[in-house]
């Protein structure tokens, strides 16, 4: 799984002109899903987010984890973090998952990051042309890819 969270002040996603996710402070966590991607990718990288140091403290230093702050987070399925560029100007996604496998990891991510965080989070709609929009703060935004915890 490969995940790029940013650090918003607000975040928000539509889906033909309706809303179906907002969040004030928190994470817009967009995830990419690939065939070799399994439960526990899900875990480790929901945990890794979670508890991610990324949020200022009283001294202005990045020392709390959204946990910490209470923060809120939305997830959006996004299979363009799989894109490979190596030949020519039209991105291969040939790394990232169909449908089938990859709605169930995302489910099974947005019901795992919920009982991390022990509330409920906002999300894309699966497959949908979505428009997020969001309000980086920093900006922070960091790239995890479970395929290089170790």
């Amino acid at each position: 799984m490969r995940a790029v969270i940013q650090r918003v002040s607000k975040a928000s996603v539509t889906v033909n002109e309706d809303l179906v996710s907002d969040i004030a402070t928190g994470l817009l966590i967009l995830i990419g899903i690939e065939d070799a991607d399994s439960v526990d990718d899900v875990k480790w990288l929901s945990n890794k987010i979670v508890n991610l140091r990324i949020f200022n403290d009283e001294n202005g230093v990045m020392n709390n984890s959204l946990l910490a702050v209470n923060g809120d987070a939305i997830v959006v399925s996004q299979f363009t973090l799989h894109a490979s560029t190596k030949k020519g100007n039209r991105p291969s996604y040939l790394k990232a998952s169909k449908p089938a496998l990859a709605v169930l990891l995302y489910e099974s991510f947005i019901a795992q990051i919920e009982q991390d965080l022990k509330k409920k989070v906002g999300s894309g709609v699966f497959g949908a042309d979505m428009k997020v929009d969001l309000l980086n703060d920093g900006p922070v935004t960091i790239i995890i890819d479970t395929k290089n915890r170790e």
